[in-house]
């Protein structure tokens, strides 16, 4: 079973995402508070977590914060629909997906395979990636720039295994979104975008990724 840990205020919600995860081969830890959640997520032992952005004492926003400063915990996010906001700045914040509310279940659980997968998947290959400054250890799933760690999310780690493997070359942002998040790229879907942000920040020299235009995103691999 695949421990999953939802944050979610709402408890009808929860009761049905539990019965209907449950058959999915999710064992499902509902935590109706941000604090409460921030919590579990640190000291527990989970596979992935879903959070919602309003809860009752810390924000979504909040919770994953605090995650992110010690954990690489895959996080899913749910946000209000039409809410543009809600979705940069989790994303920002590190979030490795989004969901709008209202959802149908078979998506949430679609999203969640396609993280779980990546991880999965990126956890067998054993091949070590190098590229100019960058080293990443697939089956340990580090990630060294010059030598010293990179903390990463999920998605982070897998947007950058798929440039490396592709160095020096352009990859379209569809490609990108299939490869790193596990779906096509939506018409107005920014994700890609913000999490090619958020790795640039990471690596400390935005140079190392560029954007090609018409085409994608390129690793320098000088």
């Amino acid at each position: 079973m695949t421990r999953l840990l939802l944050v979610e205020d709402d408890a009808e919600l929860c009761a049905m995402l539990q019965e209907y995860l449950a058959p999915e081969g999710f064992a499902v830890t509902a935590i109706h508070d941000g604090r409460a959640g921030a919590q579990a997520a640190l000291e527990g032992d989970f596979d992935v977590m879903v959070l919602d952005v309003m809860l009752p004492s810390l924000s979504g926003f909040e919770v994953l914060r605090k995650v992110r400063a010690q954990r690489g915990l895959p996080v899913l996010m749910l946000t209000a629909r039409g809410e543009d906001t809600d979705r940069i700045v989790g994303l920002e914040l590190g979030a490795d997906d989004y969901l709008p509310k209202p959802f149908n279940p078979r998506e949430l659980v679609a999203r969640l395979r396609a993280i779980l997968r990546r991880v999965n998947q990126a956890g067998s290959e054993g091949a070590i990636l190098r590229a100019g400054p960058l080293e990443l250890h697939p089956a340990s799933r580090r990630a060294l720039l010059g030598g010293e760690p990179l903390d990463l999310t999920s998605t982070e780690f897998e947007l950058l295994r798929v440039l490396m493997q592709r160095a020096g070359r352009p990859v379209s942002k569809e490609e990108l979104s299939r490869q790193a998040l596990g779906r096509p790229l939506g018409r107005f879907d920014r994700s890609i975008d913000m999490h090619v942000s958020n790795l640039r920040r990471k690596l400390g020299d935005p140079a190392l990724i560029e954007t090609v235009r018409g085409k994608g995103y390129q690793l320098v691999c000088d």
